[in-house]
């Protein structure tokens, strides 16, 4: 029983010096997700559909996603709590992303060459739904594997802090 808790005192102590990898990680494949998703949007050339406000939003949102996304990565790395709060909301945001563009151009019909067609075919929709959901798990569990990790090594700060007052006096 005492080497399992000299065990876990040990795995907690190491999180001092080490970096928080898991969350980070699942940051990189969040944006790594998120580049399949835009690459399979904006490489489908169906008429003009695609040329609007919509999708330069989009494009804007995008790069704003991967600076976010790799900023927090960094953060999380070394256990800042206020970090999960981003991921959480770029998560949450990614998820609403699913009804917004993919939604529309999956349900929007085009004429191109006299012949009507739907913008986003089922196995391209259903593909980008895959990205969107994997990259807003990934940035949801970052966010909270950090948070759990942070509160563990704040408590852990506070009990060597409260142990190295006590052997002081």
């Amino acid at each position: 029983m005492t080497q399992i808790m000299e065990d876990r005192e040990i795995k907690l102590d190491r999180m001092r010096f080490v970096k928080n990898t898991s969350s980070s990680r699942l940051c990189y494949l969040a944006i790594l997700l998120n580049v399949l998703y835009f690459v399979s949007i904006y490489k489908s050339d169906v008429g003009s559909w695609y040329y609007q406000i919509l999708v330069g939003g989009s494009i804007v949102y995008n790069l704003l996603f991967m600076l976010m996304t790799f900023l927090a990565s960094e953060g999380v790395k070394s256990y800042q709590k206020n970090y999960s709060k981003i991921l959480l909301v770029v998560g949450v945001l990614q998820i609403a992303r699913i009804f917004i563009l993919p939604l529309k151009s999956h349900q929007a019909v085009v004429k191109v060459s006299g012949v009507e067609t739907v913008v986003m075919q089922n196995p391209q929709f259903i593909r980008v739904l895959i990205y969107l959901a994997g990259s807003a798990a990934c940035l949801l569990a970052a966010a909270m594997i950090n948070w759990r990790k942070c509160g563990m090594l704040e408590k852990h700060m506070k009990t060597l802090e409260t142990r190295n007052a006590r052997e002081a006096s």
